[in-house]
């Protein structure tokens, strides 16, 4: 915000590290004809909330009373992350670790900018997001792991149960073939912006591929807009994971088309992007969504994957964390905060 903008604001100013990073914080008391920001501003304080201002990426850090982190709010995206319960998420098919975090992830209705802080409408979502328990981002990717109860709606589709990857395909040189976008798990017709419709193929019903599933999990769970295959518009959700690498919404949180890129600013709900099959000339090849630190300290994310025919954070196939000398450790390319 410009200094003509902040009036006669007074501007307190400390210096703080959070995450590695060195931040400001702004304590603003906006006077003259700016009452609807001041009083936003002065409601936040009175709910006993600070805003700290962090880079790479640009990103604003609410505080509570105490100090604590409450929630962070990345410029240019809609995910949240929420500080709250810790749970507990664990794959005993297909690994011994689990992971036991205290992040939530939510979705802003629009993108964050640094002045949203201000808008009236943000206290009070606040508020609310943070006593929200229905499932988050990482309970709704937990629904789709191996042996996760089936659920309907009430027109009877399947909206959550233990997804699979594809159908078996003798073609495929992995045993089943990839192509199964979330309207094949649902197994209804989804008509896209634009108003192209897209029905699902029968024998791919309940499965999804890895960026199938990330739509299934941050499109049709969560309400990100999609776009259908083909349709090269920017939107928040395309088809394909290297479409989500390069023209996804949100923020590309760290890039290295050379090798993996650091992990230092990784965070829950964040996609992660992989250059994995040297058999296929597209630069990204597999999408996944980190889930946290396992009980070992090591970053893990859950995706789709042939070897275990569907959504998982466990390690047949490769061990799904990010760090080491593992398969997707070394394959790691983008990360990318919807």
């Amino acid at each position: 915000m410009s200094p003509d903008r902040l009036g006669t604001a007074v501007v307190a100013a400390a210096t703080a590290l959070v995450l590695g990073t060195s931040i400001s914080t702004f304590v603003r008391r906006p006077a003259g004809p700016h009452r609807a920001q001041a009083s936003a501003a002065t409601s936040a304080r009175e709910s006993g909330h600070y805003f700290d201002r962090a880079a790479d990426p640009a990103r604003t850090v609410v505080r509570g009373a105490d100090g604590r982190v409450v929630a962070v709010l990345t410029d240019g995206a809609r995910t949240v992350r929420l500080s709250g319960p810790s749970r507990d998420f664990a794959e005993p098919r297909y690994t011994a670790r689990h992971v036991r975090t205290n992040a939530w992830v939510r979705l802003l209705p629009r993108p964050w900018t640094q002045e949203t802080r201000n808008a009236p409408w943000f206290v009070q979502w606040l508020a609310d997001a943070r006593a929200d328990r229905s499932p988050d981002v990482l309970a709704v990717m937990a629904e789709y792991l191996h042996g996760a109860p089936a659920r309907r709606d009430r027109h009877g589709v399947r909206v959550a149960g233990d997804a699979e990857y594809g159908p078996v395909s003798a073609d495929d040189p992995d045993g089943r073939a990839e192509n199964s976008d979330f309207y094949d798990y649902l197994g209804v017709p989804w008509r896209f912006p634009g108003g192209e419709v897209r029905a699902p193929a029968r024998k791919r019903y309940g499965a999804a591929d890895c960026s199938g599933f990330i739509r299934l999990v941050y499109g049709y769970r969560m309400g990100l807009s999609m776009r259908a295959r083909g349709d090269r518009r920017p939107g928040e959700l395309p088809r394909t994971s290297a479409a989500m690498a390069s023209r996804a919404g949100g923020t590309v949180v760290a890039r290295d088309r050379n090798g993996p890129p650091p992990l230092d600013q990784l965070q829950e709900g964040d996609l992660v992007l992989f250059d994995v099959d040297p058999d296929d000339p597209a630069p990204i090849t597999h999408s996944g969504i980190y889930l946290g630190l396992d009980d070992e300290g090591r970053p893990r994310f859950v995706s789709s994957r042939t070897t275990a025919n569907g959504p998982t954070f466990g390690d047949l196939g490769g061990a799904a964390v990010l760090d080491g000398p593992g398969h997707y450790a070394r394959g790691l390319r983008v990360i990318r905060r919807l």
